[in-house]
């Protein structure tokens, strides 16, 4: 077998999700599914398509979404989530947006959470996140030199 080479425009993957506490699995109100999905945790536990839509996923705004629980941590968490191990128990037959996340070689909540840790100096500290969606309106403020610049991450400055 030939031996794997690591060529410098490979992603690197930059978090640990065994140190995480699962804020993916909790702080979003809603984990979307699909039919195939759906059709993935039937098989997984043996169960029709039916059975499995129904013992666990649920309606939520007009879309289709896992079901959630209380948590230890968190206020609510997905139903699939180990609340011990912070592990999913569902790893294989998850959801194809939990596949997909977090679509990148860095993970923006595992990033706060190692700052946190080492602002605090205490490896154990979980700072609590929530993500809330509303509609706000743009507002340019101007300033002596015109509007402020406002940076994309990476963007250097001239």
């Amino acid at each position: 077998m030939a031996e794997r080479v690591i060529k410098d425009d490979q992603p690197r993957v930059y978090f640990d999700c065994n140190k995480c506490p699962a804020f993916c699995c909790s702080i979003y109100e809603r984990v979307a599914v699909t039919k195939r999905d759906i059709t993935r945790l039937a098989k997984h536990f043996g169960v029709t398509f039916a059975e499995a839509q129904q013992r666990y996923t649920t309606e939520y705004d007009g879309e289709r979404v896992l079901k959630r629980v209380k948590d230890v941590i968190f206020e609510r968490t997905c139903t699939f989530l180990d609340q011990k191990t912070r592990g999913c128990t569902i790893y294989h037959a998850r959801p194809g947006v939990c596949r997909s996340y977090p679509g990148r070689s860095r993970c923006a909540y595992y990033d706060v959470l190692r700052f946190e840790r080492i602002q605090q100096g205490d490896e154990n500290v979980v700072p609590q996140i929530k993500i809330t969606f509303r509609e706000v309106e743009e507002e340019v403020v101007d300033n002596a030199d015109g509007p402020e610049r406002i940076y994309e991450w990476d963007e250097k400055e001239e």
